[in-house]
């Protein structure tokens, strides 16, 4: 298990196939929250603490299973 206060703003996360899905704005509760940039909608999006599989090398690998809303990942749509 990791800590939460171990992710930082800023550090990329993505998928578990290491696909990029959006930037680290900050952490609030218990989810990720992602910066509006990496988003169709320019809205923020979070993402579940319990979603993350491990961190590594700044990074926040998410797992398998994960939900990820649509529309995330350098503007790009997302393939399901």
């Amino acid at each position: 298990m990791f800590e939460k206060m171990r992710i930082k703003e800023h550090m990329e996360v993505v998928n578990a196939e290491g696909l990029h899905v959006g930037t680290v704005d900050k952490i609030q509760d218990d989810n990720i929250k992602l910066t509006k940039s990496d988003s169709m909608d320019d809205m923020h999006h979070f993402l579940s603490l319990d979603d993350v599989e491990k961190l590594d090398d700044n990074r926040v690998y998410l797992k398998k299973d994960a939900r990820i809303p649509a529309g995330l990942g350098n503007k790009a749509t997302e393939t399901a």
